[in-house]
């Protein structure tokens, strides 16, 4: 059988009941994820004659004479997709394990489905949270700073808006916040800790 996957072509033969995702692992295509195994988290998602699907339920047989496309075949000629260019700017990840089937799904969306991103990207699931940096990937929000010579990259605690400083978001102490010592078992017993709310600090 023939495979094209990024690319370029692949004679082997898929094992019975094989799916794409173990197959394509075997050909080297290693940003193919396992996540649940099944067709839950978008781990997985490749494009197949440019639909994005979930390898861990696609029987390898049937990518025969098809054109796939990993991850790793999304750049062309060196350079990054927009969509991986896009999420490397906006820093749409945190752990990263989701970030290739997000990607993949992400650069097939059109326009009107960027408007419904929870409907467009129900298929892949990010399970450290990120989905804000993930949205302003897909959206082009850029979240990097540019570095330039004698200037330090990141946000200062001057920097920020008087008003936040003013409303007590940030505030500075002079000398430490508590003392810590050591209490025995026998100071505790029959006492009533003090609670200290944040509103109290």
């Amino acid at each position: 059988m023939t495979f094209l996957v990024n690319g370029k072509n692949h004679i082997a033969e898929p094992w019975a009941g094989q799916c794409l995702r173990t197959f394509l692992r075997e050909l080297g295509c290693f940003g193919v994820k396992k996540g649940c195994d099944a067709g839950d988290c978008g781990a997985c998602t490749v494009l197949v004659d440019g639909d994005p699907v979930h390898s861990c339920l696609f029987p390898a047989y049937r990518a025969r004479d098809r054109t796939v496309t990993t991850i790793e075949g999304l750049a062309y000629n060196g350079e990054l997709h927009p969509m991986q260019e896009a999420f490397l700017q906006a820093q749409g990840f945190q752990c990263g394990f989701c970030t290739p089937g997000m990607i993949m799904t992400a650069s097939t969306l059109n326009q009107s489905q960027r408007q419904d991103l929870a409907w467009a990207l129900k298929g892949n699931i990010c399970r450290c949270t990120g989905y804000g940096a993930i949205e302003n990937a897909i959206r082009g929000v850029r979240q990097i700073e540019t570095a330039e010579a004698g200037n330090a990259c990141g946000r200062r605690r001057h920097d920020l808006a008087r008003s936040a400083l003013e409303r007590g978001r940030f505030r500075r102490f002079r000398g430490p916040n508590c003392r810590i010592r050591p209490v025995s078992g026998a100071e505790l017993a029959g006492q009533r800790l003090p609670t200290v709310r944040h509103a109290d600090l």
